[in-house]
């Protein structure tokens, strides 16, 4: 086993030990703490619920409809032209909305065209490389009843972009 895999392995456990220790050593009811906590994240879990089956369903709608797939077909052309596979592109469209259905496309490409394809690593880069942005907005910033979200809706998708076009730079130069 190498170095690297050993800290991995080792790296949470340890930490927790470190936080129990020094907690024990403050005289801080740890156990308390991580009960109330345990609490508050049921609580935390039933109020995102509505915004958590409100995504499902639009996501389920943008697929099912056929939208995404008219839309791929209307800009395939202009993809070809810059070299960036068709295939990708639902990918880059529903990762920002669920990271669930971004994994499940994930696989589905992966399966389709090989992992060691390029459009399997330029999946799996893309899937590293961006963030659930509208989902995060819209679960958190509901659950806390944050309003007005345009500032971060605007950086969060431009740093999609910037990862989408990044993953598509990198994975062109390194295995392209």
């Amino acid at each position: 086993m190498n170095v690297v895999t050993t800290i991995s392995i080792w790296m949470i456990p340890c930490f927790l030990l470190i936080v129990l220790v020094v907690a024990t050593w403050k005289k801080i009811p740890t156990y308390e703490l991580f009960a109330e906590g345990g609490k508050e994240g049921i609580k935390m879990a039933f109020s995102l619920l509505p915004f958590l089956v409100g995504m499902i369903v639009s996501i389920s709608i943008l697929r099912s409809s056929g939208a995404l797939d008219a839309l791929i077909d209307t800009i395939s052309p202009l993809l070809a032209l810059i070299g960036i596979p068709p295939e990708i592109v639902p990918l880059a469209l529903v990762r920002p909305i669920s990271g669930t259905a971004a994994l499940g496309m994930t696989t589905e490409i992966i399966g389709n065209h090989g992992p060691d394809s390029f459009i399997g690593r330029l999946a799996s880069t893309m899937q590293g490389s961006t963030d659930t942005t509208l989902y995060i907005i819209t679960i958190y910033f509901g659950a806390v009843g944050i309003k007005r979200m345009g500032n971060a809706l605007k950086v969060g998708l431009l740093a999609d972009l910037i990862g989408i076009i990044a993953s598509i730079l990198v994975v062109r130069m390194i295995f392209g």
